[in-house]
């Protein structure tokens, strides 16, 4: 007597892997995205005089697969606007902005919320 066995969907052709790991690409991409666009409402927020300079400079960087970096390209005085350069109090009354550690407190709050969404959007791939 013999049996055959057969192993059939996602979990076994491949597909699941494939749909969680493009889950997580869109969780990533998503994350840095809301954390690029926080810095960006910061920013507009609390500089009382805009100019488009530093503004401009702030993008994402996708470093490997499983890192994004949302950064200012080094913008010289980027420390001094945040609040922890060495220019800040008390050499001079301004404590700075504070809009990464803000954008960064909203990015923590906001993470779990926001890659349950992208895997959620793969669950139809993962046979859920």
């Amino acid at each position: 007597m013999s049996v055959d066995i057969t192993f059939e969907g996602p979990l076994f052709d491949g597909r699941a892997a494939r749909a969680m790991d493009e889950a997580c690409d869109d969780a990533r991409q998503d994350i840095s995205s809301y954390a690029e666009e926080r810095v960006l409402v910061g920013t507009s927020g609390s500089f009382k005089t805009r100019t488009p300079y530093y503004e401009t400079r702030i993008e994402t960087t996708n470093v490997s697969s499983e890192v994004d970096l949302v950064h200012d390209n080094g913008v010289i005085y980027g420390p001094w606007l945040e609040g922890v350069g060495s220019r800040n109090y008390p050499a001079t009354r301004f404590k700075g902005y504070g809009h990464w550690r803000l954008a960064k407190q909203a990015v923590v709050r906001r993470s779990p919320d926001i890659a349950d969404a992208a895997v959620r959007r793969h669950l139809p791939e993962m046979g859920g």
